[in-house]
Parts: structure tokens; sequence; C-alpha cells
């Protein structure tokens, strides 16, 4: 029988002979022993060392396709139903006409997209899947890798747990162990690879080096640690926070974020706490994404500082708390809107960004046309009565009114509006800010504007039972009225009105029109396709849209 199978990382035994080795003996009278039958072929692969991976790595790593050797990439993607039996057979076909590999004919003949591709290599080879573009990167975790060297790879690390000295890498080709093994090397970190998109490894690597900005933070947040170790001995962390806040290297992280988002053009921040980390995210075109990842330890100095920034109380962290603050850059002026909410792991902050100098968009630009566009034309370019905008928080309601006003603002009207805050200047109008510790509210500034000879009034939303009945007696004595309402419909702003104690034929006779809008994301131009949807999809869409 032939040798039992030697493991990879020992050198093979040498034997001519199916017998154990003996002394050496006369062959008189004897046949020659026969040839050792031919050992199997056996697999030779390249092991890190033990002592960088756990076992269960070092099990992945040494069988790097650990899915039954019957079941192949087309099985999967059948599995999964992505794929159809027809589709199957007609890849396996012209893989035999034309030698080409089985990814490059899913994709050219967009059986697949690559994120499906990219998910089922995961689950055939047993490896996790990450989706870089809903994960936030460490900056400890960047740090450990030169750009250079994830750019060679494609590689990227984006988690680091200093406990165990592992590192979480993003990978387009985590069966590559000489990369593996590079890798580890350079950081001294025990490697965990991750299946990643190639595309989206290209475009995330790009970023993250080349805006730095976890970079910056983490020499911010080293500096941090260093200032916090010197004095751990003498003070414990509550009694630190009141000079580490003051420190540099936290104004810079503060500073790195805000940055960030005024560049990716985020509408909000999100800081928040967890158990063993501080998560970063930023809504960019109505989407959350984890952009950041902060150690747990400088939360308390990062919120800290904002609390400064907006004329907050320090050490109040029992009660939510709101505040405004201003920041620049790149010569973009911004409004920050601070809000502290206390949560089990500490105070979560949202920051809200509102850019100054910023001219309103036209209706047309806010995708408004056909007999929407014609109906709104008509009820703005009436003397008197109201005009609502209806939508969830965030719809763009307040700029369908700045829009609608940039139309109407001529010189023969006198135009006011009452806003929190002033997102957008017009010139010619005027615009009144809030100020609810002043006594200025919607309410006591509505009534004040019926004194300043008003044609048309903009209040920036009707919260209260006397604001909308200001609104409703306004436009009864003349005044052209908008206002905004955080109803799901058009049709839902009447019984919303009747509710705050609008009489309801005094508000039939000036409600002049409402409307519901939503803020959808715009297709890329650049990966835009033509898409002729069926006869009943378009027999759909006119019945709900209409003919226009």
């Amino acid at each position: 029988m032939p040798n039992p199978a030697v493991p990879a990382n020992q050198p093979t035994p040498v034997s001519t002979s199916r017998q154990p080795a003996r002394q050496s003996q006369p062959m008189v009278g004897t046949l020659p022993a026969p040839l050792a039958e031919k050992p199997p072929p056996q697999r030779i692969a390249v092991q890190p060392n033990a002592n960088q991976l756990s076992s269960d790595e070092m099990e992945l790593l040494d069988d790097p396709t650990p899915a039954p050797h019957n079941l192949t990439l087309l099985d999967v993607l059948l599995q999964q139903q992505i794929l159809s039996e027809e589709q199957a057979n007609q890849v396996k076909l012209e893989q035999m006409n034309s030698g080409q590999p089985v990814d490059n004919i899913l994709i050219s003949n967009k059986y697949i997209n690559e994120e499906q591709l990219t998910r089922a290599r995961a689950e055939f080879n047993n490896i996790p899947f990450i989706k870089l573009s809903e994960t936030g990167v460490s900056p400890e975790a960047l740090s450990e890798l030169p750009e250079i060297v994830a750019e060679r790879f494609l590689m990227l690390p984006f988690s680091i747990n200093t406990q165990d000295d592992t590192l979480w890498v993003a990978m387009a080709d985590p069966l590559d162990l000489s990369a593996i093994d590079f890798a580890s090397q350079k950081t001294g970190k025990k490697i965990v690879p991750h299946y990643a998109m190639p595309s989206e490894l290209k475009t995330t690597i790009n970023e993250r080096y080349s805006q730095s900005i976890s970079t910056e933070v983490n020499q911010a947040v080293e500096e941090t640690s260093q200032i916090r170790d010197l004095k751990a001995e003498q003070q414990d962390l509550s009694a630190l926070s009141g000079e580490i806040i003051r420190q540099a290297p936290v104004a810079k992280i503060i500073e790195t974020i805000l940055a960030y988002a005024v560049k990716a053009r985020a509408s909000d921040v999100h800081i928040e706490p967890q158990e063993n980390r501080t998560r970063i995210r930023y809504r960019i075109d109505g989407i959350l994404s984890e952009k950041l990842i902060l150690p747990r330890t400088v939360h308390e100095a990062v919120v800290s500082r904002i609390k400064i920034l907006a004329d907050l109380k320090i050490d109040e962290k029992r009660l939510p708390q709101d505040g405004r603050s201003d920041f620049t850059s790149d010569g973009q002026e911004v409004d920050l809107r601070i809000s502290t909410l206390p949560t089990i792991n500490g105070e979560k902050v949202v920051m809200r960004l509102l850019k100054k100098n910023v001219s309103a968009p036209t209706l047309a630009e806010l995708g408004l046309t056909g007999i929407a566009a014609q109906r709104l034309e008509r009820a703005v370019s009436v003397p008197r009565g109201i005009v609502l905008v209806t939508g969830p928080t965030g719809s763009g309601k307040t700029t369908t009114l700045y829009s609608v006003l940039n139309k109407i603002n001529t010189k023969q009207v006198n135009i006011i509006t009452l806003e929190d805050p002033v997102e957008y200047q017009i010139a010619g109008v005027n615009q009144v800010q809030t100020n609810p510790a002043a006594g200025l509210t919607f309410a006591s500034g509505l009534r004040s504007f019926l004194r300043q000879d008003p044609n048309i009034v903009m209040v920036g939303e009707i919260r209260d039972a006397e604001t909308a009945e200001l609104a409703v007696q306004a436009s009864l004595t003349g005044h052209l009225v908008f206002s905004t309402l955080h109803t799901s419909s058009a049709a839902t702003s009447i019984p919303r009105m009747i509710d705050m104690g609008a009489v309801p034929f005094l508000l039939a006779s000036s409600l002049e029109l409402t409307m519901a809008q939503r803020i959808v994301r715009r297709i890329n131009p650049r990966f835009r396709q033509e898409y002729t949807p069926p006869p009943e999809v378009m027999a759909d869409i006119k019945k709900v849209l209409g003919p226009y």
C-alpha cells in the first residue's frame, strides 16, 4: 500500500519499497524487491506561522476551497436563485467553446452583477463578505497598512482588535496566501480576510487614503492617548476630560469629521457611542453610511468639545440638549444644529449641516415638471390664500418653498419669512430667524408680520394651534401664506389643520394648494442605462402620475 499522506509542513520521506526500512541483507536467490507504488499527489499549501492565526483561521487558510468537491460556483448561484438553469447551461457551453473563466462570462453577459458574484464566491469559499459602503473604517486599522501595499494587493484594513492582535482586512482575493502572509509580516498582526467587491475596494482605498480622514484622526487619537496616559495614574477620565477637550488633538478630530462632512455633502453627522467604540456615520444623499470608528476612550472628550462649540452645559449628561454653532471649511460657511441625547453607552450627538450663501434651486432642478408644476404655478399666482407643502423630515419642503419665493420675488411685492433656521438667503426678501429664548416664535412672529404690510408671508412650519389660526386669518385678510406641515400625504394636511384648531369653513375658503413630496436619489449619469419597462408597468405609471 502507498505511504500515508504527509502533512505539507513536514518533509516527505523517500522510500523505494513498500516494506519498512531494514538492515541490508544479501539478495542471493531472491528477486529484487518490487518498486514502491507512486504515492498520490499531495497539495502543498504555504501556511502562515501557527502563532499568528487561530485554529479556525488556520483551517480556513489550509483549505481555501472548503466547499464540497461536487459543488461549483454555478451551483451556488443556482441555490441562491440568482441564476436560472438555462443561464447556467449557457455559461457552461460558452466556457467549453471559448475557454474563458466562468466569472468573466457571467459578468460580460450581465447574468449577475459584481456584488452577487462576490457574495457567491464568499459563500463558495466559506469566507465572510463585507460591503465597505456600509461599514466604517477604523483609523487605527488603516494606519497599520501603507497605501502602496493596499493598492498593490487590493486589500483594505477596516477593523483591529488590540486584545488578540487581529487585523480584519477586506480583499478582492482572500485566497491569495502570499498577500496575507506579507500583510501579517508587515503589520505583526493576525490577518482575518474578508471578501469585498474589487471596484468598491479601489474606490474606498482611494477615498480613505487620499482624503486622509482616518490618518489625521488617528494621529489626533494617538496624541490624545499620550496625554491621557501621562495622567492616568493620578486622575480618572472624568477629571481629565476638562483638560483633554482643550488640547489640539480633540479639536483636530472634530475639525476633520466636519471637514469631511462638508466635502462629502453630508446633511447630518451622527456620533454614536457603543460598548467598545464610537461610531461616526454620515447621511449622504439621504442614506446613512458608517465612515469612521473612534476608540471609546476619547468619546467623552469629543462630546465635551462639541458642547463647548454649541454653548451647552458640559456637566449635564442626563438630559437632551440643543445648540448651534458655525464652521468654515475650504471657504464654505456651515451652520451647525447640534443635539445631544443620553444613551446607555453615553451621549449621542447629531449635527445637522446647513450651508450658508447657497442659492436655492429652481423648480425644474427639483424635478417638478408636468401637471404638478402647472398646478403649483397657478396656486402661487393668486394674491391670497394658503399653500402647504407636506412630507417627512428632510424631504426638502423648505427648499421647495425657497424655489417658489425665488420665482415670485419681484420689486412690486413685500415678502417676509420666518424660519428656523434661515437655510438660504434670498436677495430682496426680509428673512427672520426665530429665537424662542427671546420670545420670537412662529406664532408671535406671524402676529407681528401682519403689521409690516406684507404681500407674501412664509412661515417655516405650522406647529401649534395659534400658528394655524394666525395663518388662516392672514390668508383671509389678503395675504399669500406659505408654510410646511409634517404629514404623510397632501390629503392628511386638511384634518391635521383642523386637529390643530383651524375652523373648517374658514380653511375651505383659504386653502389654495396642498402638496406632498419625497426626496429620491438621482442616478449617476456615468452609470445610467436605458430601460424599457413592460407595458403593464407603463400603464401603472401613467395611471398614478398621469399621461404627462
